[in-house]
């Protein structure tokens, strides 16, 4: 693992570094498109790389599902079934075992759960979930870990984190290659139990360490410092990851306390619904206002989607339901999370995201309201 950080904000703990991978170089802070199972929804992948992103994270428990790690080995790993040169970072599926899996039985060994393709019964065990992710050949991948409801007990999450622990011990006694490991900390919205299991992941050693278990209905000032809390105790020198977390303002205000990597499906999700992001706020084209509207998404943008289309014809498609629609405005939304992104990493070199991000918060709160 090589994380290099080359510029911090003299005001805060926001910071630009390096993850240097053998598909390429991932400079941070970074968002990465959801692509659950090989693609976002609505869009191909290539519209992903002429966005500008160089980094996606796929899912390997829907993978493992269909169409199997297996197949996707005999076709050279994930790189080469989905034609993407970039970087991969493939989450085990955890969270997503506990949250589409109501059947999911959790032991020592690992988790029985129902396939919702079949209804099949599969045994996931940390090492299994290593293999799975070996054979994707990702760049960057995560341990399995235990990650309870938000609104769990004390006594429940205590438990998920010495089960994390020892999971994550086991993903790594099983990693053969050399892909890049990340460990996950859990703990709810308990500081002393986020310090617990922040202690067990250093104690294993990881390549970087990702933020677990928080947007899941904590509400956001306890999202914020939860985050900033387990930042504190996380070394500097790693990458540090918050799993889910993508909307826009608490990007930016996690990169304050010093978080690099982001994903959510927010951004393609929300288009899904109805919902445009743009540097003046959100939109809802669903609002009759724009159905006469000659304007673009936003006149500030330069994406292809604004440089060509109306607010009208767009909700026009959308009102008709036409997939063109879906395609329209989830590249416009990923569109304005890689400038979002990229304009972080500006401001944070030029010396100036604390004033990038009071202007910023300011103009899009004030185009949502």
């Amino acid at each position: 693992m090589s994380f290099v950080v080359n510029f911090k904000d003299s005001n805060s703990n926001a910071r630009v570094g390096v993850i240097k991978t053998p598909s390429g170089d991932i400079e941070t802070p970074v968002f990465m498109p959801v692509c659950t199972n090989g693609t976002p929804k609505a869009l191909g992948i290539d519209s992903i790389s002429s966005i500008g992103f160089d980094t996606i994270v796929v899912n390997a428990y829907h993978l493992f599902l269909r169409p199997g790690h297996k197949n996707i080995e005999t076709f050279g790993g994930l790189h080469s079934f989905l034609n993407w040169k970039g970087n991969i970072l493939t989450d085990s599926g955890g969270f997503q075992i506990f949250s589409l899996a109501s059947s999911a039985k959790i032991g020592d060994e690992g988790v029985y759960f129902k396939s919702f393709h079949d209804g099949a019964t599969n045994l996931i065990t940390p090492e299994l979930s290593i293999e799975i992710q070996e054979a994707l050949d990702s760049d960057l991948m995560m341990i399995l870990d235990d990650c309870p409801k938000s609104d769990s007990g004390y006594k429940r999450i205590l438990d998920s984190i010495e089960r994390t622990k020892e999971w994550a011990t086991r993903s790594k006694n099983a990693r053969k290659s050399k892909n890049q490991l990340f460990g996950i900390v859990q703990g709810g919205t308990y500081k002393d139990l986020r310090k617990l299991s922040i202690e067990h992941m250093l104690d294993i050693e990881f390549d970087g360490y990702a933020i677990g278990g928080l947007g899941l209905g904590e509400g956001q000032d306890a999202t914020y410092e939860i985050t900033d809390y387990t930042c504190s105790f996380l070394p500097i020198d790693k990458p540090r990851y918050s799993m889910g977390i993508g909307k826009p303002e608490d990007i930016i205000r996690s990169v304050e306390m010093g978080v690099d990597i982001f994903d959510c499906v927010v951004p393609t999700r929300n288009a899904r619904n109805g919902t445009l992001y743009t540097s003046k706020g959100k939109i809802n084209i669903k609002n009759s206002t724009y159905s006469m509207s000659n304007e673009p998404i936003d006149s500030d943008c330069d994406c292809y989607v604004c440089k060509n289309y109306s607010l009208g014809y767009i909700r026009h498609l959308y009102m008709l339901k036409e997939v063109a629609a879906l395609s329209l405005m989830s590249y416009s939304n990923l569109y304005f999370y890689n400038r979002l992104i990229d304009s972080i990493r500006k401001s944070i070199k030029d010396g100036s995201f604390i004033d990038f991000k009071k202007t910023f918060l300011e103009r899009y709160k004030n185009g949502e309201n």
